[in-house]
């Protein structure tokens, strides 16, 4: 019996399984890289989702900016409008002040040339006056005043004055009244120190009434300065009592000087003022009494703080009683507030001893 021929199956169980384990490799190598990529892919999703997070921010940011500008443009239209208007105006003023100045200097040029015209007069008139005093300086008379007075008031102010005699006695009030001429004013100006009392506007016009008085004093005459307040004493201390002489130029500017150095203060007793003229030896012939109203006090202090005008015009009375007999009194008051009795006081004492009443307008002299 013939042997059968054994055949040959190329597709045997051997070939698949070796088939079927290089697909599961392939497959096991697929999932692997597969797995590997989406891990990558998961991180570089991540990474640029976080960019795109921050671009997103920035863009925010961006518009916000956008918005700021865009106000800030918006305010900063606005204000070039502001200043556009502003400056209108201001160009506006400029040429209104331009228009002024041109007119201005018109009429200061119109000034100018009037000033230099009255100059010319001035100067011919001048001129004229040197003609004449050139002409008439042989028949000239020397005159009898020791010292001048310079100043802006009109001297005919005083013509009524009586300052003849051969000793003159020039009384002056130097109380705080005389600081000025409301009692408001008084009590504010009273504590200030010396040197501002000094410069006090009504002070100042008493000493250059008696300033204008020394040159009007005769040069052969004597004369005395005083100052009183609650007490008398002369503004030339080692001259107490006694006569100086008007004649001597240096002595009355040595006694004005004191005057201006005295600053008021205290109150007023002229019960002691009038008391210095019976000490003088001979007696004065002539009272100069500069003062502005009756006295607050008599031979002794007040018991109280305030006087009435009555109480006042008491302490006259009986201070008047130490005048001596036949002595004229010249009165120069400087009124102040609040002292309706002392004119009408003042007045009679001058006529009833044959004086003199004057009450100076403040620009004297």
């Amino acid at each position: 019996m013939a042997r059968r021929r054994r055949t040959i199956d190329v597709f045997g169980l051997s070939f698949l399984d070796a088939i079927t384990c290089g697909f599961g490799a392939i497959v096991l190598f697929f999932m692997i890289i597969n797995a590997a990529t989406g891990r990558r892919s998961g991180r570089m999703t991540a990474d640029l989702q976080g960019e795109v997070d921050l671009l997103e921010v920035e863009v925010l940011r961006g518009h916000e900016r956008l918005v700021e500008l865009r106000n800030s443009l918006r305010e900063a239209d606005d204000q070039s409008v502001v200043a556009r208007g502003l400056s209108r105006r201001v160009l506006e003023e400029l040429e209104r002040i331009r228009q002024e100045l041109a007119t201005y200097d018109e009429t200061s040029l119109a000034r100018r040339e009037h000033a230099e015209r009255l100059k010319a007069d001035l100067r011919s008139l001048e001129e004229d006056v040197l003609r004449l005093q050139a002409a008439s300086e042989s028949e000239e008379v020397p005159g009898d005043r020791v010292r001048a007075h310079l100043g802006d008031g009109d001297r005919q102010y005083l013509t009524g004055l009586k300052l003849g005699g051969e000793r003159i006695f020039i009384l002056v009030d130097a109380s705080a009244s005389m600081l000025d001429e409301t009692i408001v004013n008084v009590v504010r100006r009273r504590n200030l120190p010396e040197s501002s009392r000094r410069e006090a506007d009504k002070w100042l016009r008493a000493v250059a009434t008696v300033d204008w008085l020394t040159t009007q004093l005769p040069r052969q005459a004597k004369f005395q300065l005083y100052v009183f307040d609650t007490g008398v004493r002369p503004v030339l201390a080692e001259s107490d009592g006694t006569w100086l002489d008007a004649g001597d130029r240096a002595t009355l500017d040595r006694a004005v000087a004191g005057l201006r150095a005295t600053a008021p203060a205290g109150g007023t007793s002229l019960y002691h003022a009038f008391g210095a003229l019976t000490a003088m030896n001979p007696r004065p012939d002539n009272l100069l009494l500069l003062t502005d109203g009756l006295p607050t006090q008599g031979s002794g202090a007040p018991r109280r703080a305030t006087v009435t005008s009555e109480e006042r015009f008491k302490l006259f009375g009986r201070a008047i009683q130490r005048i001596p007999g036949e002595l004229p009194v010249n009165v120069i008051l400087f009124p102040i507030e609040g002292d309706p009795l002392a004119a009408s006081a003042f007045w009679k004492l001058a006529m009833a001893t044959e004086g003199s009443f004057l009450s100076p307008a403040e620009d004297w002299p």
